[in-house]
Order: structure tokens, then sequence, then C-alpha cells
């Protein structure tokens, strides 16, 4: 049986990754906003926000910047995961740094992915 083509998963993070926080002062990250709006005009990707702030606040501040509409769902980030393979271990798995990543297309991510 033929399946198609799954798409790239990409779990992005709310604080210090789109979103500085100064006091009660919130910074917006524009070159991570923009890869996250780039990335979901690109299409094949299925992106989900996340944050240990809860799943209410992942959205919330993906609202308040303007990028609730790129996003699946929304999440709060896990605090116990259980798998029979360590994370270190996952061939599959790729962690992007968002000041040094915020440039990189779907496909970049994909060749770099296939490339481990």
């Amino acid at each position: 049986m033929d399946y198609p083509t799954p798409p790239l998963v990409i779990y992005i993070d709310v604080d210090d990754t789109f979103v500085r926080t100064y006091g009660a002062k919130r910074i917006p990250i524009p070159a991570v906003l923009s890869h996250i709006r780039m990335l979901h005009a690109q299409g094949g990707v299925e992106m989900y926000c996340w944050s240990s702030g809860g799943a209410a606040y992942a959205r919330g501040s993906a609202e308040e910047f303007g990028v609730a509409d790129c996003f699946t769902a929304f999440l709060p980030k896990p605090q116990v995961m259980i798998d029979d393979q360590d994370v270190s271990e996952w061939r599959q798995l790729l962690q992007a740094h968002p000041a040094g990543d915020v440039m990189a297309t779907a496909e970049d991510y994909r060749a770099r992915l296939a490339s481990r």
C-alpha cells in the first residue's frame, strides 16, 4: 500500500523563540515570526505551537503576534515523555535554534534530516 508523503512536522516554542518578555513588556522577534509565516505559506508542513505555560498561553501568544492561523494546534510542552527510544537517538528529529535557522525553508530542513 502506498502512503502519501507525510508533512514536515514542526514544533515551535513561544518564550524566547518568537517573543521575549522584559518585565511586563512582550517583545516580538520579527525574524522568527516571518519564518513561521514563510514555512506556513510553503505548504507541506504541519506546525504546532507549544509552551511550558500551557496550550492556552501558546494560543494566546500566537494570536497576539498574528501567527495563530499558521498552527495546526496549540499544546503544553511535555513534562514526561514515555517512549522506547531516547530523544537523542531519534534519526528524524532536528533541533533548530531560532537565532540561526530563521531563513531555512521546509526543503532545507528535509535535506538536513535526510543527511543524518
